[in-house]
């Protein structure tokens, strides 16, 4: 792995090794992480926000493998380095495909150019799909694109961290009477993903309403030469504690005209 080198020079640099984890996380910045890593020639060996990017348990660098850690945003330029599980399973669906009739009385040709995973949750939103998996048909679309979280605190195991305005991303938020619903969307096949994309948002959004915030996991696959489309709905059950995620239910659909 090309980030592998990066980071044990920026662990060798730091001593980051002889720090004890078990008591708290190791705090370093992108300024210290790109004094360590200048010599280096590429891109994706030197910029901290491709260094720090470690969406799923295998894209982390060896050095934090071997130890059982994972990183996480501390505000503008600074990261938390935490031992602990940072990820969770996104288990395949194994039950029956669901036939969904299409809610739109026309077809979405704009739909069918490209393969993003914003046009797709956008043609499963369009068609009503969203609505009929939450059980909630007042739902509409209010949120989209890039914030910055509020100051909070947290928990990972008995480590207590402080995250101040960091940039988090929502593919999709919709609001409805009751509820507020935050999409992560992929189109490929994922096995597991990093809490920090459901944590994060739960936490900046639940800051700002009084409604109960759903986390909803959502995919596009194509099996068998068909699309189908998968949405995991999860759960914190405790507000502060990172690793207090559930998985609450899961379902499969084929969109039929």
């Amino acid at each position: 792995m090309a980030i592998d080198a990066s980071w044990r020079k920026i662990f060798a640099d730091l001593d980051i090794a002889s720090h004890d984890f078990d008591s708290s996380p190791f705090s370093l910045t992108s300024r210290q992480i790109k004094t360590a890593c200048q010599n280096f020639k590429e891109t994706g060996e030197k910029e901290p926000r491709i260094l720090c990017k470690h969406d799923s348990r295998e894209d982390r660098p060896s050095v934090f493998k071997e130890r059982g850690l994972f990183i996480l945003p501390k505000k503008n330029k600074e990261y938390y380095i935490v031992k602990g599980e940072g990820y969770v399973n996104i288990p395949d669906i194994t039950t029956p495909i669901i036939d969904y009739h299409k809610q739109l009385p026309f077809e979405l040709e704009s739909s069918a150019i490209g393969d993003s995973e914003m046009q797709h949750i956008d043609y499963a939103y369009a068609n009503s799909l969203i609505r009929t998996f939450m059980e909630d048909p007042t739902l509409v679309l209010t949120i989209r694109g890039r914030k910055y979280t509020p100051q909070f605190d947290f928990h990972v195991g008995k480590q207590t961290l402080n995250i101040s305005s960091v940039q988090t991303e929502v593919d999709a938020g919709y609001e409805g009477i009751d509820s507020l619903v935050l999409i992560e969307a992929k189109n490929s096949r994922t096995t597991n993903t990093i809490i920090r994309q459901l944590y994060f948002p739960f936490r900046q959004w639940a800051a700002h309403t009084s409604k109960t915030v759903y986390p909803v996991f959502f995919e596009k696959r194509n099996v068998d030469g068909e699309e189908l489309y998968y949405l995991w709905l999860y759960k914190f059950n405790d507000i502060n504690d990172y690793n207090s995620i559930e998985l609450v239910r899961a379902a499969r659909y084929r969109i039929i005209p």
